[in-house]
């Protein structure tokens, strides 16, 4: 029974004096009107309820998030703070409409579309907010919110809402009643062929994400790769740059830097100082026995040093060779250089009070028959 119908049974007085029973078992629309105030009440019910948690739960929930160190109240937050009210009674709507009003075949498919619509809608700004919480907390973990490694952050988060849209697409088509198997072949097949036409840029892409993630070094950071060595300037998606002593730019592609050993200096705690030095081998024992003490007590006499060892090591050509070994208790070029240059002139100034004489090359000439080189000279001579 339509409107028309309804009104005229009223005109007429049909149900004049019949119990509220009877107007509530009335059709309306192929519904009846119980049927309807029940949807109205759902509609409702929602309606304030939504309000209330809006105005009250929601608001006093995101200020007790952002008095607490914890972050996962933040991201719940978050996603409150992402729910939109209009999406969530259109689902509503779409909820009532589909199981409790019995409605015409183009009403219930317009209903379906609209309610996932409305899904993707608040997946994707769901999505969003987890994926920009995940991304940028661990950025701020790991010092990627300033400079290029920013840049680099922001990418990444494109390309994981990129993904999540796909998805998401895919599963509203699903629900909507499409095949997406074949879209998911042609897909498939279309992102091997554009893989295979921009291999090379993919792989500096995901050589470049892989730096993010992995961070084998920072801007800033001195690093030597192979032949090349420089001061990290930028880190882009598809190149490195760095920045060499001698003043030029060099440039790198990430997939190329990937695959190459990295010494990253940056990274160093300490400083390990190896040298040898060599005295004459007219040096007596008791004063070869003095030299490891020397060298101890002049590298000990330093700050920001560690003296690890020092021995008579081996003979060499022309010289009794000692090899010492110290740390540097910094990884700061400028003070080991000074620190190195204090020892040396330290045992310079030790071995001339003790009158020890530091080896040169020399070289021993024997002559044949000892014929002398010149009138009132030797068999031999040393130069």
């Amino acid at each position: 029974m339509g409107v028309r119908e309804l009104r005229c049974l009223r005109l007429d007085g049909g149900l004049a004096g019949a119990p509220v029973t009877e107007y509530l078992k009335l059709e309306w629309y192929g519904n009846t009107v119980g049927t309807w105030l029940l949807a109205l009440g759902i509609v409702v019910s929602a309606v304030v309820l939504v309000l209330v948690l809006k105005r009250l739960v929601i608001g006093r929930f995101v200020k007790f998030a952002g008095r607490t160190p914890n972050q996962v109240d933040d991201l719940f937050a978050d996603l409150l703070r992402r729910t939109r009210i209009i999406v969530l009674l259109v689902l509503v709507l779409a909820g009532v409409t589909l199981l409790v009003l019995v409605v015409t075949p183009p009403i219930r498919t317009a209903a379906k579309v609209v309610a996932v619509i409305a899904l993707f809608v608040q997946g994707m700004g769901w999505g969003n907010g987890i994926i920009s919480f995940w991304v940028h907390h661990y950025a701020a973990r790991r010092g990627m919110t300033t400079g290029s490694s920013a840049g680099t952050v922001g990418a990444l988060v494109v390309l994981m809402r990129v993904a999540l849209f796909l998805v998401l697409f895919l599963f509203a088509l699903d629900n909507l009643g499409f095949e997406i198997a074949p879209l998911v072949t042609g897909l498939g097949i279309g992102g091997i062929a554009i893989a295979l036409a921009v291999q090379n840029i993919l792989g500096d892409l995901f050589a470049a994400l892989s730096i993010v993630v992995d961070k084998p070094f920072a801007v800033g950071d001195f690093i030597v790769i192979d032949t090349h060595s420089g001061t990290v300037e930028h880190i882009g998606l598809k190149s490195t740059r760095l920045r060499s002593l001698s003043g030029e730019q060099i440039i790198i592609g990430n997939a190329d830097l990937l695959k190459a050993r990295i010494n990253n200096y940056q990274r160093m705690v300490e400083r390990r100082s190896r040298f040898m030095l060599g005295v004459a081998y007219e040096t007596k024992p008791e004063k070869l026995q003095r030299i490891p003490v020397i060298i101890r007590e002049v590298i000990s006499g330093q700050d920001r040093v560690r003296f690890e060892r020092c021995h008579f090591l081996t003979y060499g050509d022309s010289a009794l060779n000692f090899e010492t070994v110290y740390w540097v208790l910094t990884p700061d070029y400028n003070a080991y250089a000074d620190i190195q240059q204090a020892v040396n002139l330290g045992i310079l100034t030790r071995f001339l009070a003790e009158e020890i004489a530091f080896a040169y090359p020399t070289r021993t000439i024997h002559l044949a028959g000892g014929m002398p080189l010149a009138p009132g000279g030797g068999g031999a001579t040393r130069t």
